[in-house]
């Protein structure tokens, strides 16, 4: 497909080419909010804790008879019903992370981009240029470019120049195409790469990385001949005592039948 790319003053100066897979591919949404999810949930801690009534401190003898006083019953202090006791069923640390296979995350990621261009929320510009990190400057380039909303800008590798320009700024963000990912592209309602950047996303994720298979696939046989199964069922060895067996009962097998006698006695 063609992507328009941009001067620093908001005019079309060239059309590149870019690799259909990456930015011209049909959004896949259940990939996308699997992703998504996923990607959310490996950002939790997973720290929160609390202490049961075995835990907390105090003692554990019980504070006050079971019968005869006309109370309810109750143990050591350090019951859930009481103030400063344990918690019945209470957070404890565990890990939220979600592994989500590689050709999926990649998948996401170029569904998200396409979705992006598609949209016209995606825009090229040949080079950002900052010469010196000045927050004035990325705000005229923003506005020159009609950049005006929440903005992700992506260039090819890290520009310390453009994060330095653009860190102030409440609603940009600066990222090297390397680290996109799908939850900063689905937050910023624009998307601001370089032809550099581009290119590193195809290389990333283009080419053969979006068409590559697990396995090649397999070819087809002649009509008149019947496939042969892939694999095999492995046969098992036979033991010790099962080889004794079959070599006992061998002889046996081979040996002649003795001949019955047809002669009068």
């Amino acid at each position: 497909m063609k992507l328009a790319v941009l001067s620093a003053q908001g005019k079309k100066a060239e059309s590149i080419t870019a690799d259909d897979q990456v930015f011209g591919l049909k959004p896949h949404p259940a990939v996308v909010h699997q992703a998504l999810l996923a990607q959310l949930a490996n950002r939790r801690a997973g720290s929160a804790s609390t202490k049961t009534r075995g835990e907390v401190r105090g003692s554990t003898a019980k504070l006050r008879r079971q019968k005869g006083i006309g109370r309810a019953r109750l143990g050591s202090a350090g019951s859930p019903m009481l103030r400063h006791g344990g918690v019945a069923f209470g957070p404890r640390p565990r890990s939220f992370a979600q592994r989500l296979p590689k050709r999926m995350r990649r998948l996401a990621i170029r569904s998200v981009l396409s979705a992006k261009a598609a949209d016209g929320s995606l825009q090229v510009v040949k080079k950002l240029g900052m010469e010196k990190p000045r927050t004035k400057d990325m705000i005229a380039l923003l506005e020159k470019l009609g950049l005006d909303r929440s903005t992700l800008v992506v260039t090819e590798e890290p520009d310390r120049g453009v994060l330095v320009s653009a860190r102030n700024l409440r609603k940009v963000k600066v990222l090297p195409a390397s680290y996109l990912n799908v939850a900063d592209i689905l937050s910023y309602q624009n998307l601001l790469m370089t032809v550099g950047a581009v290119r590193k996303a195809e290389q990333l994720w283009g080419g053969e990385r979006a068409s590559r298979r697990r396995a090649p696939i397999p070819a087809l046989e002649p009509a008149g001949r019947q496939a042969q199964p892939a694999s095999r069922a492995r046969r098992r060895r036979p033991t010790a005592a099962a080889a004794a067996a079959a070599a006992a009962a061998a002889p046996a097998a081979a040996a002649p039948a003795p001949a019955e006698d047809d002669s009068d006695a």
